[in-house]
């Protein structure tokens, strides 16, 4: 049976539910958020996995995330490593912003762009590709090496810094993998080849 790679985004956060750019603002779960997480650690039970290796960012909302699901799988002395290279994109200025009077302040094109396109940074903070520029290497140096040595790995992290290693591992362009949406709380089980890119990948949904 081959090993797998399983990619988790963190369950709703409370400022999910309220609309604001989070980035690296260390917010809590919601009801709904811990909900998710617990669901989601049901689906991967189900599925019989035994995992070697967990790693997480240093975000609360990732790793409380991580903790529940292990817990529902029976898993939770699990070896876990936490690193801020697997932090959410950091948004800069617009950190703490709803996101609708974001886009009144500097207009819904600007806006836009800043969440959407791949190397055009918000005023002082990160674009996907400079989230890409952090996450890569690590998941090279750290994270794909104990998978190519055959052990069943969990990432439990964010948005962006998950579509950094989708983007890698699918092979999806630039272009495209900014409009990939990743639901809350929702599993993909990923099988890759000796290259580290994917032969397989199925989301695990109720």
């Amino acid at each position: 049976m081959n090993n797998v790679m399983v990619l988790v985004r963190h369950g709703q956060s409370e400022w999910n539910l309220k609309n604001l750019f989070t980035g690296w603002k260390d917010v809590d779960l919601t009801e709904l958020g811990i909900e998710e997480a617990n669901k989601a650690g049901a689906l991967i039970k189900a599925e019989n996995i035994k995992f070697d290796i967990a790693f997480t960012s240093k975000l609360m909302r990732a790793q409380k995330t991580l903790k529940i699901m292990l817990k529902v799988m029976g898993q939770e002395d699990l070896e876990t490593i936490e690193d801020e290279r697997l932090n959410e994109r950091d948004y800069g200025d617009l950190t703490g912003l709803n996101k609708d009077d974001a886009r009144k302040k500097w207009g819904d094109e600007q806006v836009h762009i800043w969440r959407r396109s791949f190397d055009t940074p918000p005023p002082g903070g990160e674009s996907l590709k400079g989230t890409a520029d952090r996450v890569l290497p690590y998941f090279n140096s750290d994270i794909l090496p104990r998978y190519l040595k055959g052990e069943n790995v969990i990432v439990a992290a964010h948005g962006n810094s998950l579509r950094a290693l989708i983007m890698q591992i699918e092979n999806i362009s630039k272009d495209d993998i900014t409009s990939l949406n990743l639901g809350t709380g929702v599993p993909m089980i990923y099988i890759l080849n000796e290259e580290g890119t994917v032969e397989s990948v199925r989301k695990l949904e109720l």
